[in-house]
């Protein structure tokens, strides 16, 4: 395994400023100050991460009239995130997804893990998200980005190893955005890494996303038993509602009561990509016919996980697309292998590129 990229591509039209990061307080958790970077690059396209689990708060695309806009979920200041749990723009780890009955076996030995998502282990327990990172901000000719940093523990939330992680955002002058990470460990260790925005191209939280027009590059899928986790089997998308091959609206699943939009059953689920991991190729496609606004995500991971906001978070208006490696993969063999050893690297890489439609 090796370190991961986030690539957020955006199609934008051409200015003549220069690129730059900023930096200001943000509040503080557990007594700490949180930083709030700010990159904008020459077009006038935005990003605003803040060093509070390395989060992705807000992203300004345009629509087809070149109106820029936020098409992530998010909040304007640090509280929400300090006692809210939808993931919002969060870097997962150490582990993203679910791990079964919180706990895997790995060279002879079991580890055991908190079920804070009983009778799982989700997203690492008290995972990345909920803690502070260290910030270096940098400029080069390609455009902007910030450095994130974090020293996980030995032992930390159950996990074996020391494991040092780097997350690197860069706001592109090619008007990309992109979210590199790495991490090397001293034992061996299972790694799952990813993030964890809500996408809604309409610009607008209060609009459900039940029109957006959802394509999936997945031949198959996981599926799953009643508590989330993969059967183990890999079976096809033909014939299911997973079947996103050919481009429609991901509304067939959604209900809109209050303005507000939920899934009946809700997806939650795991896409098999048409590709091993490690080789670099489409995912999935979300476009809003409203705003004009289109999302094609590209990724070297080999799943997604498509999630609508339809359990404990009902009625979000936005769309993750998470890839990563296949859930409760520590414990599956026959799934792609998320075991990192020391003299490893952890390596991923996922573009979302945003463009417009007529």
């Amino acid at each position: 395994m090796k370190l991961g990229m986030i690539v957020l591509a955006v199609v934008l039209g051409l200015g003549t400023a220069e690129a730059h990061g900023t930096q200001a307080p943000f509040g503080a958790a557990d007594g700490k100050p949180v930083t709030l970077v700010t990159l904008t690059n020459k077009s006038g396209a935005q990003a605003q991460i803040m060093s509070y689990g390395a989060t992705l708060i807000a992203l300004k695309m345009p629509d087809r009239e070149g109106k820029l806009a936020n098409v992530v979920l998010g909040y304007d200041s640090l509280a929400p995130y300090l006692v809210h749990v939808p993931y919002y723009g969060a870097s997962i780890g150490r582990f993203a997804n679910r791990i079964a009955g919180g706990h895997f076996t790995l060279d002879g030995r079991t580890y055991t893990l908190p079920l804070n998502s009983p009778p799982n282990t989700l997203h690492g327990g008290t995972g990345f998200d909920k803690k502070l990172w260290r910030t270096r901000t940098f400029e080069d000719a390609e455009g902007s980005g910030v450095h994130f940093f974090y020293l996980s523990a030995d032992g930390e939330e159950g996990f074996p190893g020391k494991l040092a992680v780097r997350i690197t955002y860069r706001l592109g002058n090619d008007n990309t955005l992109s979210i590199a990470y790495r991490a090397t460990t001293d034992k061996p260790t299972v790694v799952n890494l990813t993030n964890h925005s809500y996408f809604n191209l309409s610009g607008d939280p209060a609009k459900p996303v039940g029109g957006n027009i959802l394509e999936v590059a997945a031949e198959a899928y996981t599926p799953f038993d009643a508590v989330n986790i993969p059967t183990g089997l890999i079976e096809p998308v033909a014939g299911t509602r997973y079947d996103f091959r050919v481009p429609h609206a991901i509304g067939s699943e959604i209900v809109t009561e209050a303005g507000k939009s939920r899934l009946k059953g809700g997806y939650d689920n795991n896409w098999v990509l048409n590709k091993p991991a490690g080789v670099f190729a489409k995912a999935a496609v979300l476009s809003d016919p409203e705003s004009g606004r289109v999302l094609e995500v590209r990724s070297t991971e080999p799943g997604v996980q498509i999630f609508t906001g339809s359990f404990a978070n009902a009625g979000m208006n936005g769309v993750a697309m998470e890839t990563q490696h296949f859930p409760d993969s520590p414990n599956r063999p026959a799934f792609p292998s998320t075991v990192l050893r020391p003299g490893q690297v952890f390596k991923s890489m996922t573009v979302f590129a945003f463009g417009t439609q007529k």
